[in-house]
């Protein structure tokens, strides 16, 4: 199924209901949504003035848009803050019968873009949020103007043999098994990610294991990314061959150093799409903005503040 196929019609609802189980101090944010026809309501934050420069935040997994909230709170006195959760993902719906490979969510993703109708958007990216958010800065006719990369990737991993190890355990049927009944993605590999563990306090951690307490829910939308990392080769290998829409665009890359997942060396395909981008190297893991919020909003406010 293409990109094309999954841009469907979708209509704002004005608020969502926030459940119990949300740290309110934590995320303090009106949970609002909006219907994708035909395929399930996604929640979003819109924090800011509403004719303010647009940012908007596209999260990997197993995490939401909670994963944003230092930034949104950083930068939602000058600009308009956006960012939604995945299908299956944070405060949005999870419809049994749905698809949540990276190219249905980035399909999604473009509907409640192009539902919002922004214009001049700085796009954020982190882990999965890369190839599920930038088909939407490839297209030369969309909204998207500037570009912050954060441990990301766009490209398929099949020539890179470590990457590809990786991903056939974490997509296998051992990958699946750790999924389903250890909880893998949540309780091993996120803390295993981070450079100091003891950012991911247990308050923290909560907000992201709350979500998905079912085993089913592990399989449909966690694992099937773990699977889709060599399962969606083609679809990766699509955008790295559009990389040359990207070249002109002013771009920013914030990369953890010390990230065991996705390491310094995938900074070089990054430089490669991006050659004029600015690169801040911060001695964190896979979740710069967690690790080091401070430093992320900061490079980020330089980025797009007019000089």
């Amino acid at each position: 199924m293409t990109e094309q196929d999954w841009r469907r019609s979708a209509t704002r609802v004005a608020a969502a209901r926030i459940p119990s189980w949300v740290d309110r101090e934590l995320y303090p944010f009106t949970a609002r949504r909006i219907e994708i026809e035909g395929e399930g309501a996604l929640s979003y934050v819109d924090e800011g003035p509403q004719d303010g420069p647009p940012i908007v935040f596209v999260h990997g997994t197993p995490t939401w848009s909670f994963d944003w909230r230092h930034l949104i709170l950083g930068l939602r006195g000058t600009h308009r803050c956006l960012a939604p959760d995945h299908l299956g993902f944070g405060l949005s719906e999870r419809p049994f019968g749905a698809e949540y490979t990276p190219e249905a969510h980035a399909g999604r993703f473009r509907s409640w873009l192009d539902a919002l109708e922004l214009e001049n958007v700085t796009l954020v990216v982190h882990d999965f949020g890369g190839p599920i958010g930038l088909p939407a800065a490839l297209d030369r006719t969309g909204p998207v103007t500037r570009l912050v990369v954060l441990n990301s990737f766009m490209w398929s991993f099949e020539d890179d043999p470590d990457m590809a190890r990786k991903a056939r355990f974490a997509g296998g049927s051992v990958g699946l098994w750790l999924y389903r009944n250890l909880n893998a993605s949540l309780r091993i590999i996120t803390p295993s990610a981070y450079a100091d563990r003891k950012k991911l306090t247990k308050r923290i951690h909560g907000q992201l294991l709350a979500p998905f307490v079912g085993i089913d829910s592990r399989e449909r939308v966690l694992w099937a990314l773990a699977h889709a990392l060599l399962g969606s080769s083609a679809f990766y290998q699509g955008l790295w061959d559009q990389r040359a829409a990207l070249a002109d665009l002013p771009a920013l890359i914030i990369w953890g150093m010390r990230d065991p997942a996705f390491p310094p060396r995938l900074l070089a395909p990054w430089r490669e799409a991006l050659p004029n981008a600015e690169v801040v190297e911060l001695p964190v893991g896979h979740w710069p903005q967690e690790e080091a919020p401070d430093e992320v909003t900061e490079a980020v406010r330089r980025f797009v503040t007019p000089t």
